[in-house]
């Protein structure tokens, strides 16, 4: 069993101070697993399964490690830890580009979104804006020091130009209630044209901490590939 400490610092963070809507903080850490979609495994069969975290110390991904080794229950054995190392973006260095293609790879659910354009640029960056953000606030580096009303208002200048995307159900089993969860969204790809330069950093940032609801679980993966 997990410490309580442990528990409630990665796990079950809570902060007093601050926002009502932080109350519930989003973690320090994300898994990606859907490369095991669909995958089955006999007794003593390897597979793998990514976790970023997001704490300049690199603490928590030690702590995820041990909690994965201490839960027997889970039918798994730990076998090996690989760390790849820091990575970070300078949110402030534009990347020349007009055109971008954004493949969402798992279910992805963006508060605010129109039913019928779900990703439509300015909500996708105003939720990737949220995120990122908030993560360098709680775990980082401070608050980020960004014209966010500016960049809000330049956003609508960016342009769908291509969208194929699907609706995916996903359920998700609360281990702790045993309660079942809707957590699906959409999944497939849209391509943008504009000024995209100041978002470019944005978009990549997210492509490590996800965008939407429920990315802990691995909703919300995009990956982005820009063009000048």
């Amino acid at each position: 069993m997990l410490g309580t400490a442990l528990d409630e610092r990665v796990f079950r963070p809570h902060f007093d101070a601050g926002p009502s809507g932080l109350a519930d903080p989003p973690r320090a850490f994300i898994l990606r697993a859907s490369h095991l979609n669909g995958c089955a495994f006999a007794p003593g069969d390897a597979f793998h399964i990514d976790v970023h975290t997001f704490d300049p110390e690199g603490d928590t991904a030690v702590e995820i490690a041990r909690a994965f080794s201490s839960v027997p229950r889970a039918g798994f054995e730990l076998e090996n830890v690989v760390v790849r190392g820091d990575f970070s973006i300078d949110l402030a260095s534009p990347q020349p580009s007009r055109w971008l293609a954004v493949r969402f790879v798992t279910a992805t659910e963006l508060k605010g979104a129109n039913p019928g354009d779900p990703a439509a640029f300015p909500v996708l960056f105003a939720r990737i804006r949220d995120r990122v953000s908030t993560l360098r606030r709680l775990y980082g580096a401070g608050p980020v020091e960004a014209d966010f009303r500016g960049m809000g208002e330049r956003a609508r200048n960016i342009l769908t130009v291509r969208t194929n995307l699907t609706e995916r159900r996903v359920f998700r089993r609360s281990s702790r209630t045993g309660e079942v969860h809707g957590i699906g969204g959409f999944e497939g790809s849209v391509e943008y044209a504009g000024d995209l330069a100041e978002f470019a950093p944005w978009l990549r940032a997210a492509c490590w901490t996800g965008v939407g609801r429920h990315t802990v679980w691995g909703n919300g993966e995009i990956e982005c590939v820009f063009h000048i």
